[in-house]
């Protein structure tokens, strides 16, 4: 190495510095190797206060820091021969002559991004089209639209309907209903509720009946006329007794409208009379906006039947015509599924001609006497005649015995003819209870009426099932 130089003033003009020191200095460091391995430290000249600023510029000449920043520095070192090993960060070294010139590595600036001015976008030249376009002048995507039946499907995957209960749930896990019968009962109470034998004969039919009742309805309300061209047979009690029925074992609403012109008694074999009538329901038949308007002229039954009653007045009464008879069905439409109508034993009055052109399905009252049969099967001759033959053969006869005693006809002769017209028979046994006269309780009645009226429930049921869907 050679001795430290003297010091010598910085000149202002030179473009490099002479290091006079090579070990003092604490920047940059260069290994050397030749004769001799020499630590070189490299620094910028730092500025003082004398010194130009940045802002300062004199004529045309440069910041002293701007040059600073881009001339590279020259250091000199007494060494015969001298090599460099690598550069060292962001500075860039090279020998020549035993000189060493250390240069800063910059990255060329990048271009300035050229200015440009915001052009406002051109308007759109408006398109003038024909009146009438063809719909394939225009292309339009095309969705596919695609679906899978069941035979389609991946052999693999389940659908979710496949997870059933009989599939999932272990029969010897499934806790079965406390069984009914005295029988089945017994065993069941004394095993410790271990063995469960099922219901009984009666309990099983009970339900299998409660189950056709029950079945639902698919589409609008069904309408049911009552038909009977006599008085006294029984055509009120009927209608009250089916209602109940329906609505006893029926999850939907049920409702019987007393559209009999000659004083109808529907209401009165209700234990709940309202106090209104069908007029009041078609004076305001324009105003109903929800059930609790028409709740309010409606009679309910424990089982859930509403009544319509009609004017107890029969001058007033004999002012319902067919026009009002479409009000009061279109309100019961809106919010019953089943609409059973007690009608008139005039069946050529307008009214009868307004029940018969809603009906779904009818069911014809015959009393256990001569002349009642007589006229229950002229009844059904003249629909037929007059185009209602379909209805009649899907009609339902109901046989009523509203006599105490044995009646004189045979009934089972009468059975006999009537299941050779229509579709069911239905025979309806004398009732105390109902023959009183007073408001009917469904669970009062003898266990014989109220299966028969269940029965004749179900068969209603069953007809209006086979029927197509009402709109």
């Amino acid at each position: 190495m050679t001795p430290d130089r003297p010091e010598k003033p910085l000149d202002d003009d030179a473009e490099n510095g002479v290091l006079a020191d090579t070990g003092s200095l604490d920047t940059t460091g260069l290994g050397i190797i030749g004769n001799a391995t020499a630590q070189v430290s490299v620094s910028l000249p730092e500025e003082s206060e004398d010194d130009f600023s940045d802002d300062d510029v004199v004529d045309d000449e440069v910041p002293y820091s701007d040059v600073a920043a881009s001339q590279p520095f020259v250091v000199t070192i007494d060494t015969a021969e001298a090599e460099v090993v690598e550069p060292v960060d962001d500075v860039s070294v090279s020998v020549d002559d035993d000189v060493v010139t250390v240069e800063p590595i910059t990255e060329p600036a990048p271009a300035p991004a050229p200015a440009f001015r915001r052009e406002p976008a051109p308007r759109p030249e408006p398109v003038t089209r024909p009146a009438a376009v063809e719909r394939s002048a225009y292309p339009v995507a095309e969705v596919a639209l695609t679906s899978k039946r069941i035979g389609e499907f991946e052999p693999d995957r389940e659908t979710a309907d496949l997870l059933t209960a009989d599939r999932l749930l272990d029969p010897h896990q499934v806790v079965k209903p406390e069984p009914e019968g005295a029988w089945q009962h017994f065993v069941y109470s004394i095993s410790g509720r271990r063995i469960n034998l099922g219901d009984g004969k009666r309990a099983k039919a009970r339900k299998e009946l409660d189950r056709r009742i029950a079945a639902p309805l698919a589409g609008g309300a069904r309408f049911v006329p009552v038909l009977s061209r006599k008085g006294g047979v029984g055509k009120t009690t009927i209608t009250t007794l089916l209602g109940m029925a329906l609505a006893d074992a029926r999850d939907d609403r049920v409702i019987a409208v007393d559209a009999n012109p000659d004083r109808g008694t529907l209401a009165e074999r209700v234990a709940r009379p309202s106090g209104k009538t069908v007029r009041d329901l078609v004076r305001i038949h324009g105003d109903v906006v929800g059930f609790n308007d028409l709740s309010a002229i409606v009679a309910r039954d424990e089982t859930r039947l509403d009544v319509v009653a009609s004017d107890s007045d029969p001058r007033v009464s004999e002012a319902f015509s067919d026009q009002d008879y479409e009000d009061v069905a279109s309100i019961a439409a809106h919010y019953y599924s089943i609409v059973l109508t007690d009608t008139g034993t005039g069946i050529v009055h307008s009214v009868m001609g307004a029940t018969l052109a809603r009906a779904n399905e009818l069911v014809i009252v015959s009393g256990l006497s001569v002349d009642e049969a007589r006229l229950a099967s002229e009844t059904l001759t003249w629909l037929e005649t007059n185009g209602y033959a379909d209805a009649v053969r899907g009609a339902v006869v109901v046989l009523n015995n509203a006599r105490p005693g044995v009646p004189l006809v045979k009934p089972e002769e009468l059975d006999a003819h009537f299941r050779t017209r229509v579709r069911s028979v239905v025979r309806m046994p004398y009732d105390p209870h109902i023959a009183a006269g007073s408001a009917i309780t469904f669970r009062d009645l003898q266990p014989e009426t109220r299966q028969a009226a269940r029965e004749l429930a179900a068969a209603v049921v069953e007809g209006l099932r086979a029927l197509a869907p009402a709109a």
